[in-house]
């Protein structure tokens, strides 16, 4: 089975250790982008990553990865609000697989 990690600040992160995935808590763009990188070369599949940590590091750390297979990188809501990002991805995602903006039936 393939790996799981979430990534940012402790209080965002530490209720998904009991779903059973593996939780990273890291403050500050230097050690957010180094988690982020050992994860991404340690074979997970899937990195939830807060869209405050995402914003702390560089842009084209996590873009460099919303393309590829894997690891597949979501940006969830943290404890701090949520500033639109996730689901800006997903719905960018979408319109990339369906050639459409489904929410408001663009063409």
């Amino acid at each position: 089975m393939d790996k799981i990690a979430v990534i940012g600040d402790y209080d965002s992160i530490y209720g998904f250790a009991a779903l059973g995935l593996d939780t990273f808590p890291a403050d500050g763009p230097e050690k957010l982008e180094q988690v982020f990188h050992s994860l991404v070369s340690g074979g997970y599949a899937v990195i939830y990553m807060t869209e405050a940590a995402a914003a702390q590091i560089t842009p084209a750390t996590v873009e460099r990865y919303r393309e590829s297979l894997l690891p597949a990188v979501i940006l969830i809501p943290g404890v701090s609000g949520n500033t639109g990002k996730g689901i800006e991805g997903v719905k960018k995602s979408v319109e990339q697989a369906v050639g459409s903006d489904i929410l408001f039936g663009g063409v």
